[in-house]
């Protein structure tokens, strides 16, 4: 009687099949990262579904990057063969993604939950110009400074204490010429940047402008004021994002650049 015969297993093809499926995964999870800031710049979603394509995205780039690096371990342990090269850029790839979002991750950490940075807290700039844009594009932020902002737990929370904590650089530029001079350096200094220019008022001493982020296109709006100081002028700078609750250290960082360029005739 002939014993029946049952197909093997070949567990030696295991590890190549995990790190193909590894890769495949990967690569799905690299783009949907990818398409999550064209779905937002190009209005083909929300800001809600492009973040959430975005989060979604990583999460499978990590469990990809997983599986590819559990098949290489294995087939080194089981002597089989799987694509190599492909396996070790797959799993570079993977790292560097999952290390820069973790990054961002730490900074959102790190930084406070606001998103509207002035120079002059007890006086701060006012939009104009660009308040019938912010109502047009749906701004989750209103125009107007806000002293407080619900926090987590609903807690409120002190905008300007907490500017001055964690940005207590941010501080309003006194410069050796007439405001007008100063008004036209800023217009130069926001163009050079990359700004919209919204609305320039020499009679007001204003210049209101939009800057935009490069991934997601998320836009912020800038209002910059110059008055009279002595003999020269004082420039007051606010920033502020049209959409959510911080910012993670933008629009103080983007304020800081702009003064640091404001110094230099």
């Amino acid at each position: 009687m002939n014993t029946p015969r049952f197909p093997s297993l070949r567990p030696a093809r295991w590890p190549g099949r995990i790190t193909y499926a590894g890769l495949w995964v990967l690569g799905a999870g690299l783009l949907l990262t990818v398409l999550a800031g064209p779905l937002n710049r190009f209005h083909l979603a929300g800001v809600g579904t492009a973040l959430m394509t975005l989060v979604i995205g990583v999460g499978v780039v990590v469990l990809g990057t997983a599986t590819t690096i559990v098949g290489v371990l294995l087939a080194s342990a089981k002597g089989a063969r799987i694509p190599g090269t492909a396996a070790v850029v797959g799993i570079i790839i993977g790292l560097a993604v999952t290390a820069y979002v973790l990054s961002w991750v730490e900074r959102a950490r790190s930084t406070p939950p606001i998103n509207d940075i002035t120079t002059d807290l007890a006086n701060p700039p006012k939009f104009v110009a660009v308040i019938p844009l912010r109502e047009r594009a749906h701004a989750t932020v209103p125009a107007q400074y806000r002293r407080e902002v619900p926090g987590p737990g609903g807690k409120m929370i002190d905008v300007p204490q907490l500017q001055t904590k964690y940005y207590g650089y941010i501080k309003p530029l006194f410069l050796a010429v007439p405001p007008t001079q100063a008004l036209a350096r800023a217009e130069r200094v926001a163009k050079a940047l990359g700004w919209r220019i919204d609305a320039y008022v020499p009679a007001d001493g204003r210049l209101e402008a939009t800057a935009h982020t490069f991934f997601f296109d998320f836009k912020d709006d800038i209002v910059v004021r110059v008055r009279p100081h002595g003999a020269g002028s004082r420039v007051d700078v606010r920033s502020e994002s049209r959409v959510g609750l911080g910012d993670i250290g933008t629009n103080a960082a983007r304020i800081r650049l702009f003064l640091q360029r404001m110094r230099s005739p």
